[in-house]
Formats: C-alpha cells, sequence, structure tokens
C-alpha cells in the first residue's frame, strides 16, 4: 500500500501562498487518484483537489477552483497543491491520499498539514 507524507503547511496572511507537497512511496500510483481533502475545527472532512496520476487529469472543487492547483512530478513520486489568494476560510488541516477514483474510495491518507491563513 502506498505510504503518504505531506509537507508545506504554515500560517500566511489573507492574499498569500503556499505550496503543499505529498511524497509517496511503498507502493504505485500509476493507476491511481491523489488527491487532497480537508477538515477545518467543526467541520466534516471535505475534497479540495485530485490528480489521475497516470494522465494528469485533474479535478477541483468549486471553493478553489481558480486559485488552487494540483500537479504531480512523476520522477518524483510527488503531488503538489499549489494554493494562492488564501482567504481565512481555507483554514483546516489538509490531507493528501491515493484513492481510485476523483472525490472519493480513497484507502491511503497522509497525516496531514495544518494550514492557517490569518486576516
Amino acid at each position: 500500500q502506498v505510504q503518504l507524507v505531506e509537507s508545506g503547511g504554515g500560517l500566511v496572511q489573507a492574499g498569500g501562498s503556499l505550496r503543499l507537497s505529498c511524497a509517496a512511496s511503498g507502493g504505485t500510483l500509476s493507476t491511481l487518484f491523489m488527491g487532497w481533502f480537508r477538515q477545518a475545527p467543526g467541520k466534516e472532512r471535505e475534497f479540495v483537489a485530485a490528480i489521475r496520476w497516470n494522465s494528469g487529469i485533474t479535478y477541483s472543487a468549486g471553493s478553489v477552483k481558480g486559485r488552487f492547483t494540483i500537479s504531480r512530478d512523476n520522477a518524483k513520486y510527488t503531488g503538489y497543491l499549489q494554493m494562492n489568494s488564501l482567504i481565512p476560510e481555507d483554514t483546516a488541516v489538509y490531507y493528501c491520499a491515493a484513492g481510485f477514483s476523483p472525490r472519493n474510495n480513497y484507502n491511503a491518507w497522509g497525516q496531514g498539514t495544518q494550514v492557517t491563513v490569518s486576516s
């Protein structure tokens, strides 16, 4: 099974940018999707974005479209979430995951990384 480790979270002012990374090991992503999800305090975990690893086709939630970009580097076996124009509502723990469809059915998860956007 794939193991995933996120990095790149932190504190940023509204309007700023962060790039999250998700390093994969121990398995293959070639037939899978890599997704990013987030969970804010007191809220359910929600889908943010996903990428089909072999084709690079991407999917995004409406709330982040035009601000967040998901990508992957096959050589480094690492996925990225570039987050621009951050707003306080983006504050959450962000998780990367590997699974079988863009928005659900994920079976491998990272430990999460905190993103805090100050106003």
